[in-house]
This record gives structure tokens, C-alpha cells and sequence, in this order.
């Protein structure tokens, strides 16, 4: 189970790459859409294709997810309450949110009959909006923390604070960035008249999509140097 979970992972990050390549694309397409309509279309097919790529992988998403919620349990092993109790809450939403996205891909290809295939929609991009928010505030939350003890090491006087300590805590600053990047792009797929749902134009999603890509990778190659 566990060499299968590894590569797993490795097919997340390579959905990563697929994802920048996606937005990418889209973002080339959106500048492009009145300058080079016919360009434009073509970036918009490619982006298309390869966003299905990404849907068809995310069908094998729900074995390290389901791993990483029972490992977890109750957050016992979180810094406090409040932790464990976002911790908790946004592993049960994701438990919910990969079987509908499941459902809804299903439907989309035809393969099972879905009666109102816009609902399911609809309550998809909700819990992925809901998935993408309880794990910035989870960020959010562990960053306070972890400046918090920051803070009191340099009103102590620390002669010095371990570099590796402080690499890690400006992950943190790209993590909030970047999910608040994905909390932004999520919210845009929701309906018209839902916050900011709709309201994104193609070279806008395009960007925060690619964006927030990047600085994920970013992550992945700095957490690698970090633990040689």
C-alpha cells in the first residue's frame, strides 16, 4: 500500500505540471482571443484537452486521500483544538467532494445516466470551493502559530534561529498565496450571483491557474532541497 500511495503522489505532482501547463495554455488563449481569434481557439482545444487529462487522473486521487484521513484521525497530533478541528472537518469534506467529482465525470462522459447533471455540478464546485477555503485556513492557522513562536524566540534573544526553521515558515507564506490563488479561481466556477462565481474572464483564470501552479512546484523542489 505504501509504494502505491508514493506513486500516487507522484501522479499528483505530475498534475501539477499538467495543471500550469493547462492554465497556461488557457492564459495564452485569453490574451490572445481578440488579437488572434483563430490562435486563441487553439490554445482554448489544447487547454481543454489536457484539463481532461487531469479530470480522468484525479479518478485515482481517492486511495491516498482516503490513507492520509484515516492516518490523520481525530488531529490528535495537532499543534491545538483548533487545528484538529479544520483538520478534521476538511478531510470529511474531501471524503464527499471526490465521489461527487467522480459522479459528475461519469455523467459528463456518459457512461452513467445523472438526472439534473447541473445540480451535481453545482454541488461539486461547492465542495471543491469548500475543500480549497478549510485548507487555507488551515495554513493561515499553522502560520500564526508558527510566528507566534518565532516572535517569542527573538523577544528571548536567541542567539540564533535554525535556517531550515525559517525556510520552512516562508513555505508557509507561498502556500497562503497559492491556495488563496486556488480559493479565488475555485469561487470564480461557482454560479452568477455567488460572490465573484462567473465573473473571471479567461485571462484571468488563465493567470491565477498558472500562478498558483508554479508556486506549488516551487514548493515541491524546495521541500526537497530542505530534507537533503
Amino acid at each position: 500500500m505504501q509504494f502505491i500511495c508514493e506513486d500516487l503522489c507522484s501522479y499528483c505532482h505530475m498534475s501539477y505540471v499538467m495543471k500550469a501547463l493547462c492554465y497556461g495554455t488557457k492564459l495564452i488563449g485569453g490574451y490572445y482571443a481578440d488579437r488572434k481569434p483563430e490562435l486563441a481557439k487553439r490554445y482554448a482545444i489544447a487547454s481543454s484537452r489536457i484539463s481532461g487529462a487531469r479530470a480522468t487522473l484525479r479518478l485515482i486521487d481517492d486511495v491516498p486521500m482516503i490513507q492520509y484521513a484515516l492516518e490523520y484521525g481525530w488531529g490528535q497530533n495537532e499543534s491545538d483544538r483548533v487545528m484538529a478541528l479544520l483538520g478534521v472537518t476538511a478531510n470529511l469534506v474531501d471524503l464527499i467532494y471526490y465521489p461527487v467529482e467522480k459522479i459528475c465525470w461519469l455523467a459528463e462522459h456518459r457512461i452513467v445516466d445523472v438526472h439534473n447533471y447541473d445540480y451535481w455540478d453545482k454541488v461539486n464546485t461547492i465542495f471543491w470551493v469548500l475543500s480549497v477555503y478549510l485548507n487555507l485556513m488551515r495554513t493561515l492557522r499553522n502560520f500564526g502559530l508558527n510566528q507566534q513562536k518565532l516572535n517569542k524566540l527573538n523577544e528571548m534573544q536567541k542567539p540564533s534561529i535554525d535556517d531550515t526553521v525559517l525556510r520552512k515558515h516562508r513555505l508557509e507564506v507561498c502556500s497562503l498565496v497559492r491556495l488563496t490563488l486556488d480559493f479565488v479561481h475555485a469561487v470564480s466556477y461557482l454560479p452568477k450571483g455567488y460572490l465573484w462565481g462567473g465573473k473571471l474572464s479567461t485571462l484571468q483564470v488563465g493567470a491565477v491557474g498558472t500562478l498558483s501552479s508554479f508556486l506549488y512546484l516551487y514548493q515541491i523542489f524546495t521541500k526537497r532541497n530542505l530534507n537533503k
